[in-house]
Formats: structure tokens, C-alpha cells, sequence
């Protein structure tokens, strides 16, 4: 008799656990939808020459009101818009040749992607990876 009043008991817990875990799963908020931009290169200019190449990798948190395939329709105007102000004013940070201002860059991008896409279809601009091209003969600057 004791043994099934532990079963019983048992089962009972397992049930409320499971459906515990259930609300709240439903009550937590919907991840934000997210763009990789894979691999591509921007210049290291000082002194009017360009000194390095970096390799990047982006990934791109998008706003609560658009959609990945909406972004990624937009994806080569963003990339043309990033590699055009990578030209105009350099992502380059005053102390080395091998990284890029990734803040600077962020800004640039989340500016061009409110133009192109719509205002806050970029919220925040993560850079996965920084690759240079030359790893040896720098200087600083």
C-alpha cells in the first residue's frame, strides 16, 4: 500500500516540475533575431597609404521589428556601405595595425543599416572575429 502512495506521489511531482518548467519558458522573452555577415576585409589606412588588411566577421542583433530575410535582402548595400566608410574614414586604431575600432565600426554600421533598412533594424553590432592580413613588419603608429 505504501508503495503506491510513493508512486503516486512521485508522479505527482514529476508533473507539477514539468509544467512549472513550461510557464516558464512561455512567460520568457523571444530571443532577438541575429544576421552573421560572413568574412570580409577592410583597410588599415594611415598617412594616406593603406598599411593592413583585417578580416571580420560580424554578427548583427536585430530590432523586435524586422525580420532576418528582410536584413539579409539588404545585406550587400550594408556590406558596400561598411567597405565605402571604411575608406572614407578609416577604422583604425591609433596604436596598432592588426585590429580595427570596433566601436567606431559598430556606429558606421548601425547609421547605414537605419538609412537602408529602417530605423533600428540593426540594435547592436557584435564583431565575432578580427583577422589581420600581415601578423609581422608592423610598426606602430
Amino acid at each position: 500500500m505504501q508503495r503506491r502512495a510513493l508512486i503516486k506521489a512521485g508522479a505527482i511531482l514529476t508533473a507539477s516540475a514539468v509544467a512549472g518548467a513550461v510557464q516558464a519558458s512561455e512567460k520568457a522573452a523571444p530571443a532577438a533575431a541575429v544576421l552573421n555577415l560572413p568574412g570580409m576585409g577592410l583597410p588599415v589606412i594611415t598617412d594616406g597609404r593603406v598599411r593592413n588588411y583585417v578580416f571580420i566577421v560580424l554578427k548583427l542583433h536585430l530590432g523586435p521589428a524586422h525580420t532576418v530575410e528582410a536584413v539579409r535582402a539588404k545585406e550587400a548595400h550594408l556590406r558596400d556601405a561598411l567597405v565605402r566608410a571604411g575608406h572614407r574614414t578609416p577604422f583604425v586604431l591609433p596604436d596598432t595595425w592588426l585590429a580595427l575600432d570596433t566601436t567606431a565600426l559598430s556606429a558606421s554600421l548601425i547609421r547605414s543599416a537605419s538609412t537602408l533598412v529602417g530605423r533600428g533594424a540593426v540594435t547592436r553590432v557584435e564583431v565575432v572575429s578580427q583577422s589581420p592580413r600581415r601578423r609581422t613588419g608592423m610598426q606602430g603608429v
